[in-house]
């Protein structure tokens, strides 16, 4: 059975190679290639909010933390990141990962969680994404450089975590009509 716990800091050694290959192949992730051991270990394990492993009778399956996605006011969505170790890879790790993110990232608060730059060519990873009902809200036309197939697209996939939306305030809707209406009258027409 795959268990999934918080990641120590000798997790993360055993976890390194993986991290680094991952970044090195510059298929999926963003960060550094030239990333150094202690540099990531602070990106992955020290930086988010949570990191936690997977693991099945001792093996490393794979890793991933949760973070706000930004601060203050949009601190009530959440960011993962997922990593699943070669060997790995096929057997179901990062869909209990994803599954587990949000059951933690309710426990912890968030009402949604947000993936920022999912690389578009990364079709497994977008198809179970979908599956686990994210939806993509945007796109970002060339926004990674991917080592085989140069500029690609990037996208932005969003899922509501809460059971209905919280609206501490209700927004002002203001249409183009209510807009024109509001100058109109200023102008005394």
């Amino acid at each position: 059975m795959i268990h999934i716990r918080p990641m120590t800091p000798e997790d993360f050694e055993r976890f390194w190679p993986t991290f680094q290959s991952i970044v090195q192949a510059r298929e999926t992730y963003a960060y550094d290639p030239q990333l150094n051991a202690e540099q990531a270990r602070q990106l992955w394990l020290e930086l988010p909010l949570r990191t936690l492993v997977a693991e099945q009778d001792g093996e490393l399956l794979g890793s991933y933390f949760l973070k706000a996605n930004a601060a203050g006011p949009g601190a009530h969505v959440g960011n993962c990141g997922y990593m699943v170790c070669p060997a790995a890879r096929g057997r179901g790790v990062a869909k209990l990962m994803c599954e587990h993110s949000q059951k933690l990232a309710r426990q912890e608060g968030f009402l949604a969680l947000q993936f920022n730059s999912v690389v578009a060519t990364n079709e497994v990873a977008v198809a179970l994404w979908h599956t686990l009902g994210f939806e993509t809200v945007g796109r970002l036309p060339k926004a990674y450089r991917h080592a085989r197939l140069g500029l690609v697209d990037c996208l932005v996939m969003y899922k509501w975590l809460a059971d209905e939306p919280v609206v501490e305030k209700p927004a002002l809707l203001i249409g183009r009509k209510n807009i024109e209406a509001r100058v109109s009258r200023r102008r005394g027409r």
